[in-house]
């Protein structure tokens, strides 16, 4: 059964959008300084921050799943922008998991989160070349 996910943007001044999920959630978007005041980040920046999130998301429930505990987890993306495409092209993940358990089950988790992660099948079908670091800690 499909569900429907709902968006609102409101234009509040100049280009300062908020954008809200219709339910109690909201975010202001904006434009660097030289076209906008920078009150938020841009719609780009917000769906990369969001393929970050939903990863680190689908990582924990993962994890949860399998009952190992993370101690530590953090995801930073780096995505670039092709001025020819004029949007993302390439998008690189550096993931850092601290946790105490055999490394094969972290990897296990990691691919899970990989094919699951449904913003990362956003990215996947608009044809963005992703790669990923996987750094793992065992405490």
């Amino acid at each position: 059964m499909a569900r429907k996910i709902r968006a609102t943007a409101k234009l509040i001044e100049n280009l300062r959008i908020v954008v809200d999920n219709r339910r109690a959630h909201s975010v202001c978007i904006d434009l660097p300084p030289k076209n906008g005041t920078n009150m938020g980040p841009t719609a780009l920046e917000l769906a990369v921050m969001s393929y970050a999130g939903c990863f680190a998301t689908i990582f924990a429930l993962t994890a949860q799943k399998m009952r190992i505990p993370i101690e530590a987890l953090e995801v930073k993306l780096d995505a670039l922008k092709s001025e020819e495409a004029r949007t993302i092209t390439e998008a690189t993940f550096d993931i850092l998991v601290s946790a105490d358990a055999p490394k094969d089950r972290i990897h296990r988790i990691f691919k899970l989160t990989v094919k699951n992660c449904p913003v990362g099948k956003i990215f996947e079908k608009a044809g963005v070349k992703i790669s990923y670091n996987l750094d793992i800690e065992k405490k």
